[in-house]
């Protein structure tokens, strides 16, 4: 199973930027989906997370500027993020839990997209 994630970019404060990640391969049920970040010299912290039945969490931090939901016919997530700030900046990475062959389940991640917000 492959995870791509897409969208990242430079936006200045204020501004708006939509992720999206696909997953890929030998794929049975998707199940919850998620989106996580790292800046540089901080810990990976959880941003937002959907479940395939559509039950979502966020951090306190993104709360009512950012809208994650999911394509279940395409494996796709989507994280849109408005008015982001410079403390949004960071590489955000997809994450999936899979269950393969109707067998086998486990967490997928991604290898992430840049976000950069201006100041």
């Amino acid at each position: 199973v492959q995870l791509q994630a897409s969208g990242g970019g430079l936006v200045q404060a204020g501004g708006s930027l939509r992720l999206s990640c696909t997953a890929s391969g030998r794929i049975s049920v998707t199940n919850r989906m998620g989106w996580f970040r790292q800046a540089p010299g901080n810990q990976r912290e959880l941003v937002a997370t959907i479940s395939n039945g559509g039950s979502i969490n966020y951090a306190d931090s993104v709360k009512g500027r950012f809208t994650i939901s999911r394509d279940n016919a395409k494996n796709t997530l989507y994280l849109q993020m408005n008015s982001l700030k410079p403390e949004d900046t960071a590489k955000y990475l997809c994450s999936a839990d899979v269950t393969s062959s109707f067998v086998t389940r486990r967490v997928y991640w991604g290898e992430g997209t840049l976000v950069t917000v201006s100041s």
